[in-house]
């Protein structure tokens, strides 16, 4: 069966998820994270695409983007490849593939799923066990969010300055937003339409969408259900 096309919309926000090969860490230090960030700053000013959330695991990515055109998220993620790659495969004395095949994306309405995603991609790190509060990780964008740090590499999203109208006041709502229990149909959720790349949103939002994004944006309802997919922290 033929490889479905990636859904990219213009103007719109994709969760995109990328992970090493057979698991291999994608970072084994600091620097490596430092580099990677560098590398993705670049490689999305070059493509016009605007980042509003990331978090760094250790053997995974998690991005929250906004492209301005069709083709931008793809040529971050390719630029990207290419430039942290070389680097991380000469350092480290390695050669070949590091990332799992092509990354994952998924489609987001941003009025309804924006805000949730950028809430699952910040609490990865609690999921994991590896940090008791989002602001605690440092290789997130939940520092910029809560105040307690400026990231360069973001660019707010509208919905996410809609918290408040001072930066205490959006700060102090994001904090709120972190700490209400998520369902796990939540999570669920976000987690298959970023990787079997299908959209997320309302009834509403996905007629819109229809006929612009030049494929199926749901599933097909038939046949047997899909076994659980396992979902990445």
């Amino acid at each position: 069966m033929a490889r479905m096309s990636r859904l990219a919309v213009a103007g719109h926000p994709h969760h995109l998820f990328q992970r090493g090969n057979d698991r291999t860490a994608l970072f084994r230090d600091d620097a490596d994270r430092e580099r990677y960030l560098d590398c993705l700053r670049e490689a999305a000013v070059a493509a016009k695409v605007a980042l509003h959330a990331y978090v760094l695991m250790d053997d995974h990515v998690h991005l929250l983007a906004t492209p301005a055109g069709t083709e931008g998220l793809s040529r971050m993620m390719q630029a990207l490849g290419r430039n942290y790659v070389g680097w991380f495969n000469h350092r480290h004395q390695r050669s070949g593939t590091l990332w799992e095949g092509r990354f994952r994306s998924g489609l987001i309405e941003a009025e309804t799923w924006l805000l949730r995603c950028m809430r699952y991609i910040e609490l990865n790190p609690l999921r994991a066990g590896i940090a008791a509060e989002a602001g605690a990780f440092r290789w997130s964008s939940a520092r910029h969010h809560l105040g307690q740090a400026t990231d360069a590499l973001l660019t707010d999203h509208a919905l996410f300055w809609s918290l408040g109208n001072t930066p205490f006041e959006r700060e102090a709502a994001w904090r709120e937003f972190l700490g209400q229990a998520v369902a796990a149909a939540e999570v669920q959720q976000i987690t298959a339409s970023c990787l079997r790349g299908w959209a997320l949103g309302s009834t509403g939002f996905l007629e819109r969408m229809d006929g612009v994004a030049g494929r199926r944006l749901v599933p097909a309802k038939r046949g047997r259900p899909r076994k659980h997919e396992h979902v990445p922290i």
